[in-house]
């Protein structure tokens, strides 16, 4: 073979080669992509909500009447008993100081009284004078009529007079027993509280004691001091009879039933269950921390494990409700495969590394995955999270 065609079947090669490897380069591509399986199994649907905890019955003990109350010595926590357990007893509360202007108007009040005293006891000196002219008239006109010096109608005017004085003494002793109490009064106005300790016989207190058995939730007044009638004092309940409130979106609350079912977490203890009692008719706006005004409905629950395993919770303790509104095994996929194609869903099925469209029935969801009541057999593989690259019949590999 001579040089020329030597060089020819070289270069004849090294060309294919290249041709090769050009073609080679720019065939298509697989586009790389997240996959995920269709597979039988549990889906939990719920409506996550932060809820707290709290008595049904809270009792708060008000003041019965205003006064001096003595320290309350019971703690937070305390258990008492209905009627018997006494929390603070009430006694009079001593007198305001006065100051130099209400003092100089009492002392002018009780001179006042002594001199209205004194008028009263002149008008029961004139009324007995009157009262001592009067009898002796009549003794005189009794004398004369025998003799037939006056008339009958003298006499009865004699028996009147006397009658009328007596009536007036009567008058005028009651008015000075007036003044006589109106000047104890206003001189009472003047007594010191060293006076009235000095003068006070014993303690007239009134005990204060529990209304219902429970515990202490809250002291609101726990020190020694003057109160008012009605002033709350503490907060007593029973931790044994603790419910949940959490509320609700009005457009979930609709969905949530008396009876159903709730998942409690986040308290600091294993998960708990509990069962829907009642949602509140009543809705209120409540604006949120985006500063949305949203319209929120109170729904209340019981718990159903046993008190002991939830006894460290008190009232006002912060918990996660989880309400049940699905819990069944079904057939499912991640919520990122499915997307909107027209009015319906679809997702991208993996077939001999291409992708196709296929149109799903979906049924049940949460914020992870979706049931697929129909289009899937459990175990074909979809693509996650498809993008524009990813049409009917592209080839695709795994990521």
């Amino acid at each position: 073979m001579d040089i020329k065609r030597r060089r020819l079947v070289i270069w004849g090669s090294v060309s294919a080669v290249l041709i090769a490897g050009i073609v080679y380069a720019m065939r298509p591509q697989p586009v790389l992509v997240d996959m995920a399986k269709a597979e039988q199994g549990r889906l939990l649907v719920t409506i996550d909500k932060e809820g707290k905890t709290r008595i049904h019955d809270v009792y708060t003990l008000d003041a019965p009447l205003t006064g001096e109350m003595t320290r309350i010595d019971a703690l937070v926590g305390d258990t008492v008993k209905a009627g018997e357990t006494e929390l603070t007893e009430i006694q009079p509360a001593e007198p305001a100081f006065l100051d130099v202007r209400s003092e100089a108007e009492q002392k002018a009040a009780v001179e006042a009284a002594k001199a209205a005293e004194k008028l009263a006891s002149a008008d029961v000196g004139k009324a007995q004078a009157t009262l001592a002219f009067a009898n002796e008239e009549l003794a005189r006109a009794r004398g004369l009529i025998e003799d037939g010096t006056i008339s009958k109608r003298t006499l009865d005017d004699a028996v009147r007079a006397r009658k009328v004085a007596e009536a007036s003494l009567e008058s005028a002793k009651a008015a000075l027993k007036v003044r006589e109490h109106e000047l104890a009064q206003a001189r009472t106005r003047l007594l010191s509280r060293k006076d009235i300790d000095s003068k006070q016989k014993g303690c007239d207190c009134v005990p204060v004691k529990a209304p219902v058995s429970g515990v202490i939730l809250q002291i609101f007044h726990k020190s020694e001091g003057v109160v008012a009638a009605g002033t709350p004092l503490i907060e007593i309940g029973n931790p044994e009879n603790l419910e949940l409130t959490v509320d609700l979106l009005s457009e979930d609350a609709v969905l949530v039933s008396p009876g159903q079912k709730a998942i409690i977490t986040g308290w600091g203890g294993p998960d708990m269950e509990a069962r829907v009692r009642r949602i509140e008719p009543f809705g209120y706006t409540k604006v949120s921390a985006l500063g949305i005004e949203e319209q929120r409905v109170n729904v209340i629950l019981d718990l159903v494990n046993p008190p002991e395993s939830w006894h460290r919770l008190g009232h006002g303790y912060r918990v996660d409700v989880r309400v049940v509104l699905f819990d069944g095994n079904v057939l499912k996929l991640p919520l990122g495969a499915l997307f909107r194609n027209g009015g319906g869903w679809s997702v991208f099925v993996v077939d001999d590394g291409h992708a196709r469209l296929r149109e799903v029935e979906v049924g049940e969801r949460n914020n992870l995955e979706a049931e697929i009541k129909g289009g899937l057999k459990a175990g074909e593989k979809v693509v996650l999270y498809p993008g524009d690259r990813i049409q009917d019949g592209t080839a695709v590999a795994q990521r």
